[in-house]
């Protein structure tokens, strides 16, 4: 199951949505601002439908 989650880009500030595969518990991974494409790190706990924790971490 998929949850689009809204997150801040860690580096200039603006927010744009992801979407996340719940079906997967702990997942990490690189994705790059849509504004100033800078790449950072996601690290998202989740159960099916629903996220428990959602990190982003800038270099």
């Amino acid at each position: 199951m998929q949850v689009e989650e809204s997150i801040s880009c860690p580096y200039c500030g603006q927010e744009f949505g992801l979407v996340i595969d719940t079906s997967v518990g702990l997942q990490r991974f690189t994705t790059d601002c849509e504004v100033c494409c800078r790449p950072f790190e996601v690290v998202v706990e989740s159960e099916p439908g629903e996220i428990l924790s959602l990190d982003v971490l800038g270099n």
